[in-house]
Parts: C-alpha cells; sequence; structure tokens
C-alpha cells in the first residue's frame, strides 16, 4: 500500500468513531424531537376536546342536545341555542358589554395602581421596602369571598352597587397583589445604567418611568393585562353579590341562569354551551393579539 493510501487509512480508522459518535447523536436527537412533538400534540388534543365538544353542542338542536346517550357531533346544524341566548332577558348584547366594560375597566385600574407601585418598589428609595411589598403580597393568602358582604355594604353607602365601576374596584382589588408582583420584578429587571443617564441627561422620575422604564416592561404590562382581563371576564361570585339588576348583569350571572330554561330540574344545554362558546372567544382574542408580547415576558424571565 502507498503513503498515500496508508494516510488515508489511519485517517479514516481515526475519524470513523468520531462520525459515528454524531450520527447516533443525530438520531437520539431526532427520535426526542419526535417523542416531545408527539406529547405536545397529545396534550393539545385533550385540551382542545372539550372546546370542541362545546362548540358541537352549541349546534344541536334542542332535543338533541337533551338526548340520552348523548350524541358526539350534530345529525342537523340548528342555530335555535344561539338565537334563545341572544334573545335571553336583557339581551345578549348587553350582557356581553356589560362583562366587556368591567374587564376593561379592571385593566385600566390594574395598570394604573400596579405601574407606579411597582416602579416605587423597584427603583425608589422607600423605608421598609421590602416590609411594605410582603405586606402587600398578604393579600394573595386573603379569600376575597370572605370580604364580599362588608364590600357590599361599603358599596350601597358609596352609591358603587349594581354598576361596573363597583365591579371593577372588586376585580382589581382581586388581582392587585398578583399584578404588583409581576410589574416589581419587571421594573427590577431594568437596568440601573439606563436609569442613571437618563437622570444625567435632566429626567426626574416620572420622564424616567415614562420614557426609559415603561418601553422596557412592554410584556409585563402585557401579562398584567391579560390576567385581569381573564381574571374579571370570568368572575362570578363578585358579580352576583354586587349586581342586582338583570339590566346591569355580566356574561357568567346569565349563562348561570340560563340552565334552567326547560323544566324544574331540567338544564337547556344547547343554550348553556352557546353562551360557553361566545364567552371563550373574548379571551382566546385577546390573546392571540398580545401573544408576541406576552411570549416576550416568559423568555425573558428564563434569560434572567
Amino acid at each position: 500500500m502507498s503513503a498515500f493510501g496508508e494516510a488515508m487509512y489511519e485517517r479514516f480508522i481515526q475519524t470513523a468513531p468520531a462520525a459515528a459518535s454524531r450520527s447516533r447523536l443525530r438520531t437520539a436527537q431526532g427520535r426526542r424531537r419526535y417523542l416531545v412533538s408527539a406529547i405536545c400534540i397529545a396534550l393539545s388534543t385533550v385540551m382542545l376536546l372539550p372546546l370542541l365538544a362545546s362548540v358541537l353542542a352549541s349546534l344541536k338542536s334542542t332535543q338533541e342536545a337533551a338526548a340520552l346517550p348523548p350524541t358526539y357531533y350534530p345529525h342537523a346544524l340548528s342555530f335555535d341555542s344561539y338565537v334563545r341566548l341572544w334573545n335571553y332577558g336583557a339581551g345578549l348584547p348587553a350582557y356581553f358589554f356589560n362583562s366587556l366594560g368591567a374587564a376593561l375597566l379592571t385593566i385600566l385600574f390594574c395598570l394604573a395602581l400596579t405601574v407606579p407601585a411597582g416602579y416605587g418598589l423597584a427603583k425608589l428609595r422607600i423605608p421598609a421596602k421590602e416590609a411594605l411589598f410582603v405586606l402587600l403580597l398578604l393579600g394573595l393568602i386573603v379569600p376575597y369571598q370572605a370580604l364580599l358582604t362588608p364590600l357590599f355594604f361599603l358599596f350601597v353607602q358609596l352609591k358603587l352597587h349594581n354598576s361596573l365601576v363597583g365591579l371593577a374596584i372588586v376585580h382589581t382589588a382581586i388581582q392587585l397583589p398578583f399584578s404588583i408582583y409581576v410589574m416589581r420584578n419587571a421594573f427590577e429587571a431594568v437596568p440601573r445604567e439606563l436609569e442613571e443617564a437618563a437622570i444625567m441627561d435632566g429626567c426626574n422620575s416620572f420622564r424616567v418611568l415614562f420614557h426609559i422604564c415603561l418601553p422596557a416592561v412592554v410584556p409585563a404590562i402585557v401579562t398584567v393585562s391579560l390576567f385581569a382581563f381573564i381574571t374579571s371576564w370570568n368572575e362570578f361570585l363578585a358579580a352576583l353579590v354586587i349586581m342586582n339588576s338583570d339590566s346591569s348583569f355580566t356574561l357568567p350571572l346569565i349563562l348561570a341562569g340560563a340552565r334552567q330554561q326547560t323544566s324544574i330540574g331540567g338544564t337547556d344545554w344547547g343554550m348553556l354551551q352557546a353562551g360557553v362558546t361566545i364567552s371563550i372567544i373574548p379571551c382566546m382574542a385577546f390573546y392571540l393579539l398580545l401573544q408576541k408580547y406576552y411570549m416576550a415576558g416568559f423568555l425573558a424571565g428564563a434569560v434572567k
């Protein structure tokens, strides 16, 4: 064998184990990727099947929706459930916009309170700042259901009962400790060098907050807004206590009332599932609209 052939043979002997190892690594990574994909698909299927069942049930006729044993899909599409829900009580649009108004007010109140509170707890020199922060977080362990009775009497005196503003205040109180926690951590992640550079350029605390810090904590603001919206949109008990007029009810209240529409002890499953389907749409739309910023918040926390 020539010297060139011997050199190529020795090089092949040296590189063959490394190539085989790389091949086995690629195969293992491919199998792991397929396994993760299969698990994600299975979990997504488990999560989506109840939603799909609700949508299909809302498209059944009244008799088919109440049939025993139940059918898995409608034999004939029917929008009777949506028509009955649309005309129920004061009308579906009134209840829908009551829920939407309370949710938007809750977002507004949460951001108005938690943005300056988070900035102050993270950036300003406040005596006993950590103790104050822990005190604010203690609201997480107090069940708001225990406070509804005194809150109702207080709202009656303040003329806030049976109003969206009063309901939004209760929803804001529910969401406030978590929102403060998110905003404080977000402001702490903003580099102090940016703040010091702005102060050297003549900015005061308010300008630093609005021009430097707020653009950096947009993912946290979106996270607070998303959780505040979902909390207010789905909340039932406070709305039941605060609201006592049919025209001011929110969507969860009329869904509870719409259950008993056929007979004593009966349930209008078609109208109930139609309401569930409609109530899901705003939450999904709000999340999909802000998904990019919401995921950016998760990634920023992971890097930190």
